[in-house]
C-alpha cells in the first residue's frame, strides 16, 4: 500500500490533534510525505473532533475520503460509530469504550447508541475496544488516555512501534521530563489492550 490513511476522532479535550501531531512526526522521521487536517467544534467544549493523517512516498491531499481509511482510532465509541463508513472494506476499529457524551446528545439532537461497538461489527469491520481512561486512571493521570490510544495503534502501522514511542518520548523529554516514565508505561499499556482485545475476538 503507497499510502497509510488514519483517521483519528473524539471530543475535544481528549488529545486528538495531539495524537494526530505525534503520528504525523513519527511518519516524518521516517522520511514519509506526510498530510493532516483538523476538524473541530467547539473543540475547547467537548465538541466533536476530527483529524484526517495521510503518509507514504508522496502525498497529494490531506482528506481522507469516505471508505479509504486504513486505521480509525476512536476516543470515544459513538464518534467511532458515526465515522466507520470512512473505513476500507478489512479496515480496523481501535476504540475507546468509555462513554463521553457529547453535548450533541446532551441537548437532544443525537441519540446516544446502546452498543457503539456491535453496531460497528455488524457493518462488517473489525474492532478492537478498551476502557482508555480506566488504563490512563490506574497510572495515575486521565490525561495519559491519548498515549494509551497511540500506544493501541502502535502495532497496527507501516513502522516498528518503537517509532511512534520514540516521537511520544521526544515531545516529552523537552518540556517534561518527568512525564516520559509514565508515558511509556501508558504505551505499552494501550499495546497490551490491543493484544488482549485482538485475542479476544480471535477466541470467540
Amino acid at each position: 500500500m503507497d499510502c497509510t490513511n488514519i483517521l483519528v476522532v473524539g471530543i475535544g479535550g481528549q488529545g486528538v490533534m495531539t495524537a494526530t501531531e505525534i503520528l504525523a512526526e513519527a511518519a516524518i522521521a521516517l522520511g514519509h510525505d506526510v498530510k493532516k487536517t483538523e476538524v473541530a467544534g467547539m473543540a475547547q467544549r467537548g465538541g466533536v473532533v476530527s483529524s484526517h493523517l495521510r503518509f507514504g512516498p508522496k502525498v497529494l491531499s490531506p482528506q481522507i475520503t469516505a471508505g479509504s481509511a486504513d486505521l480509525l482510532l476512536a476516543f470515544e465509541a459513538a464518534e467511532a460509530l458515526r465515522w466507520c463508513h470512512f473505513l476500507r472494506p478489512g479496515g480496523l476499529v481501535l476504540m475507546n469504550t468509555a462513554r463521553l457524551v457529547p453535548p450533541v446528545v446532551n441537548i437532544g439532537l443525537y441519540d446516544y447508541p446502546a452498543d457503539p461497538a456491535a453496531e460497528i461489527r455488524a457493518r462488517g469491520y473489525e474492532v478492537h475496544g478498551f476502557d482508555a481512561m480506566d488504563l490512563a486512571m490506574a497510572l495515575g493521570d486521565v490525561r495519559l488516555g491519548n498515549t494509551v490510544m497511540l500506544g493501541a495503534l502502535g502495532d497496527h502501522l507501516p513502522f516498528p512501534a518503537e517509532v511512534l514511542l520514540e516521537a511520544i518520548v521526544k515531545r516529552f523529554a523537552a518540556r517534561k521530563p518527568l512525564l516520559v516514565e509514565l508515558n511509556r508505561k501508558a504505551f505499552a499499556a494501550g499495546r497490551a489492550a490491543d493484544a488482549a482485545a485482538a485475542h479476544d475476538k480471535a477466541g470467540a
